[in-house]
């Protein structure tokens, strides 16, 4: 799961960055509004940790704007404004979360999964598509309730792609969810990691459209897709 993490704050960003990167996100760091305002307005990213206090422009002032372009990214709001005017403008101006400094990781991430989740239409940390069951919290996979292996890598391809169930996917869509800043991407890394989860999973879950990209289904099962 990639996020943007929009903190000027040294010593916070980088135990911030640390601390979800633990937990299996891929963090993208920026220090000020303008640049929050600019990288969350390339829909790179599955949702973003968001302070107030930003140099350049301010976090709220960030929110609005993104909210008037019509961007519906998930905003967790971190900030240590914790009187109750700021929460009440904060979530007013199109905050999905608002959440005071300091604040456990562990929680943090699991605010960042739900809002993640939700915004695809999800209520529980386990995702279904016909016999394939994905744990977010827990970072693992089941078939046919055996349990699957999975890199790294190929949990958060597999995340995307339940997250998009029957939706095609381009190998550049995927890229951009997989790869966070610094990262040399092969060309053919997505290829690579599909072949891996086709011969873990069944062959024919993960399908090729040709000159488009890919797609999870689930053939005549209609549990794939959003679960309520």
């Amino acid at each position: 799961m990639r996020i943007l993490l929009a903190e000027d704050d040294p010593l916070l960003g980088d135990g911030l960055r640390a601390g979800l990167r633990q937990q299996g996100f891929l963090v993208d760091w920026v220090r000020d509004g303008l640049a929050a305002e600019r990288e969350i307005a390339c829909g790179n990213h599955q949702a973003a940790v968001l302070d107030l206090g930003l140099p350049l422009k301010d976090g709220l002032d960030v929110l609005q704007s993104l909210r008037r372009q019509k961007i519906n990214l998930p905003v967790l709001v971190l900030t240590a404004r914790d009187a109750v005017p700021d929460r009440i403008k904060g979530l007013d101006l199109g905050a999905d979360d608002y959440v005071v400094k300091p604040v456990d990781l562990f929680e943090l991430g699991a605010r960042l999964r739900s809002l993640v989740r939700r915004a695809h239409g999800h209520t529980q940390d386990l995702l279904t598509c016909g016999a394939l069951q994905i744990n977010l919290a827990a970072r693992t996979v089941t078939l046919s309730g055996q349990p699957v292996t999975l890199s790294m890598r190929e949990f958060d391809l597999l995340h995307v792609l339940m997250l998009n169930a029957q939706r095609v996917m381009s190998r550049e869509q995927l890229e951009q969810q997989l790869y966070s800043w610094g990262y040399e991407v092969e060309s053919n890394a997505v290829e690579v990691h599909i072949h891996h989860l086709r011969k873990k999973l069944q062959a024919d879950l993960i399908q090729t459209v040709r000159g488009v990209g890919y797609t999870l289904v689930a053939a005549k099962d209609p549990l794939c897709g959003p679960v309520a």
